[in-house]
């Protein structure tokens, strides 16, 4: 089974994804983790990706799709794949749609996670991390037994300086421009479909499996 889960900062793609990806035994491909993978093992790819990323540019399509194609044609994806948050726009799915045909490949699911502005901001601007040990809280959600103390090694927590609601409300504003096209590119095939994601984890996963069993 191959799929696509995409949709908004803060919308919990990367959460559901593993969960999603674990059960159906297919590979989760999320784009950062690739991109530090490559890096790390020091692939042809990952160098050239490194030194975009080293110059402060943006890693080239071209260079994502090379990175996702060495992912799916590996023995782990035998079973399929699940894309996290890519493609990012039209130029994107188109390159992807090639080079899945190239490999007599398909998709299964195409499911965009939808939810709101105001609970996207209630989720990212209440994040909050420990400048210790990294560890993340969230102010609703999961808060710390102390305030401002972290739990696991009682360091203080900080709020990101990108999780600030002006920061947050342009990094909206920019996906919904770039995501706009790409809802109109995958919203009339019969394997698309969109899942409200504002409620708890487990409703959302629930939702997100009878899409993707349906």
């Amino acid at each position: 089974m191959n799929i696509i889960l995409f949709g908004p900062p803060g919308v919990g793609k990367g959460t559901q994804g593993v969960k999603l990806s674990s059960a159906f035994g297919i590979v989760h491909l999320a784009m950062g983790d690739l991109l530090r993978a490559a890096v790390a093992a020091q692939t042809e790819l990952g160098l050239k990706a490194k030194a975009f990323m080293d110059a402060g540019k943006l890693v080239t399509d071209a260079l994502v799709i090379g990175l996702i194609e060495e992912r799916i044609v590996s023995a782990d994806a035998k079973n399929g794949f699940l894309l996290d948050g890519f493609p990012r726009n039209v130029a994107q799915a188109v390159a992807l749609n090639e080079m899945l045909t190239k490999h007599n490949l398909e998709l299964d699911h195409v499911v965009f996670m939808d939810a709101s502005k105001e609970a996207l901001l209630e989720r990212l601007t209440g994040r909050l991390t420990c400048s210790a040990c990294g560890f993340g809280f969230h102010r609703h959600y999961s808060p710390p037994k102390i305030e401002g103390q972290c739990d696991k090694c009682g360091g203080s927590l900080i709020q990101r300086a990108d999780d600030t609601e002006e920061v947050i409300s342009q990094r909206l504003e920019v996906y919904a421009e770039q995501t706009a096209p790409l809802l109109d590119f995958y919203g009339n095939e019969e394997m698309f479909c969109k899942v409200k994601a504002e409620a708890g984890m487990d409703e959302v996963y629930t939702s997100l499996l009878a899409a993707v069993k349906g």
